[in-house]
């Protein structure tokens, strides 16, 4: 008997779309699969009326379409000006994931290293907010903030990239007033960019939430003996008899750190929260999703 031919081709719409699935990098499906286990509620932003009240007018940036132009506007100088509507203001998020050497860290093969998490949660996060009609694009002004799976997919390639030193400072550069962020990183490398993005953040009106991950290791400090200590990068190194003998003005430390985290945050407006790269993705990203939902204006 021969096989029907509405059979061979849903077979091989199978094959090509199995095909396509494969070619998307693997941390977009990834995070596709986290945000579709979030379940999601009606996007608090998204009601009529506001749209057509009038913000600023702001620089043309790369990756502005062209029916975004004010011609009138323009026509009184050399510069380009988009009009920025309120509506548009309160659906943008800007990202910032560190890819610092710092951060490819991961105390235990079942775990996975802390870059890996973060860049998770953050395209993740990203996929949530573009499906509640947001634009979501990275800080310093690479990648800015526009809707739809186009988008996501540029941020899933722009997110994959290494960066080299041990500590990326966080970018604060074309942050449009009075947009939100969300800023991921394990945050123990120098606190003054950090407190400078913060700053600048504030400054332009912008609230977000930063997200701090940290391997369980890296909480514990289960260290004793004779240990080495490295940096990824290999920059900073030292070495002890008795590790153990650290473990208090450590931990001393961390929770200094996370102390000066949190007054920044509260200084700024923002929202603290922690991760465990050995917690579930999930939960990260349930509180994620509602920590930026309080931060609309």
């Amino acid at each position: 008997m021969t096989r029907p031919a509405a059979s061979d081709a849903a077979t091989g719409l199978r094959h090509r779309a199995e095909a396509e699935a494969s070619a998307l990098p693997p941390l977009l499906v990834q995070a596709r699969h986290l945000a579709g286990s979030v379940l999601m509620g009606e996007h608090g932003r998204r009601r009529a009326g506001t749209g057509d009240d009038f913000w600023q007018y702001r620089p043309a940036q790369a990756g502005d379409s062209r029916r975004m132009i004010d011609h009138r506007r323009s026509a009184m100088g050399d510069v380009q000006y988009v009009r920025e509507r309120e509506w548009h203001i309160a659906q943008t998020v800007h990202l910032w994931v560190d890819t610092g050497a710092s951060m490819r860290f991961a105390s235990s093969p079942k775990l996975p290293q802390k870059v890996d998490q973060a860049r998770l949660l953050g395209l993740a996060a990203a996929v949530l907010m573009v499906q509640g009609g947001e634009r979501v694009g990275l800080t310093g002004g690479g990648l800015p903030p526009r809707r739809g799976n186009v988008q996501i997919l540029r941020l899933a390639e722009a997110l994959s990239a290494d960066e080299a030193e041990d500590y990326a400072p966080p970018g604060h550069r074309a942050l449009i007033p009075h947009a939100r962020a969300l800023f991921i990183s394990d945050f123990l490398g120098p606190f003054e960019p950090v407190e400078q993005a913060l700053s600048k953040a504030a400054a332009r009106g912008v609230r977000g939430v930063l997200l701090q991950v940290l391997d369980p290791a890296e909480e514990a400090f289960p260290f004793t003996g004779r240990t080495l200590f490295q940096s990824i990068a290999g920059g900073v190194t030292h070495e002890t008899l008795k590790a153990s003998a650290l473990q208090e003005r450590y931990l001393d430390r961390l929770a200094e750190r996370r102390d000066a985290l949190e007054r920044l945050c509260r200084a700024a407006g923002w929202r603290f929260g922690q991760h465990h790269t050995g917690d579930p993705a999930q939960a990260a990203l349930m509180w994620l999703y509602h920590a930026l939902e309080r931060t609309a204006p």
